[in-house]
């Protein structure tokens, strides 16, 4: 029987999510915990994407200060001034760590405007305005147009992050491997729960001599 969710590594690219500053800030609304064990991580996991040439792509939040684009659970806190991954802030930048030039900034008015912003060869920054990544963005075109369907997910958004982009990933039939080890705030539970809707649960030391294995070899989850 054909394994419709086996990942295909010729035709895979790479999504951090929220790979943010303010993510890490102490004092932060929205820090979460183990920034130093998981950042090493994601940047192993994206240096070897990089040395393949294949498609990287960051999925960044950004808070316009008057509320008017932030979640509805969010937007009471920014509309009374809290102020976090503000467009233009350095706490909104990606970290340094995981950038393929620690000079590179984001571009926040190209990004609010929905377009996609090179940051290095075959890697992009967009902007999601929730919690999935393909909510009202055009990654789904975009990973169609370069053949890809298997999408590696790590990085720094919170567990419903995560959850809402493999979901909408999943429904949108794209293989998907998540790498628990390189992700933040995430439950053994909920990783369950998604491995039992064909997610492929596999940690950075079985993923990184995979990736950089033969074109054939299969995965081990």
């Amino acid at each position: 029987m054909t394994d419709y969710c086996m990942p295909e590594k010729g035709k895979a690219a790479l999504l951090t999510l929220a790979a943010q500053r303010d993510f890490g800030t102490p004092g932060s609304p929205i820090r979460v915990d183990g920034l130093p064990q998981i950042v090493p991580v994601i940047r192993q996991i994206l240096d070897g994407f990089r040395q393949m040439g294949a498609p990287i792509y960051h999925s960044v939040r950004l808070y316009r200060p008057d509320g008017s684009n932030v979640d509805a659970c969010r937007r009471g806190w920014v509309e009374e001034g809290v102020r976090f991954l503000m467009p233009g802030s350095f706490g909104a930048e990606i970290l340094d760590e995981l950038k393929p030039e620690p000079g590179a900034r984001l571009d926040s008015e190209l990004l609010l405007a929905g377009d996609f912003q090179e940051i290095g060869p075959n890697e992009e920054v967009f902007y999601r305005p929730r919690w999935g990544a393909f909510h009202k963005t055009d990654l789904e075109a975009r990973l169609k147009a370069q053949g890809i369907t298997t999408l590696v997910i790590c990085g720094l958004g919170s567990a419903t992050g995560t959850k809402a982009t493999v979901y909408e990933a999943s429904a949108r039939d794209f293989r998907i491997i998540l790498v628990p080890d390189a992700l933040c705030s995430i439950s053994d539970e909920a990783l369950s729960d998604l491995g039992r809707i064909g997610v492929y649960l596999v940690r950075s030391e079985r993923f990184l001599p995979w990736i950089q294995s033969g074109p054939q070899s299969p995965v081990a989850a």
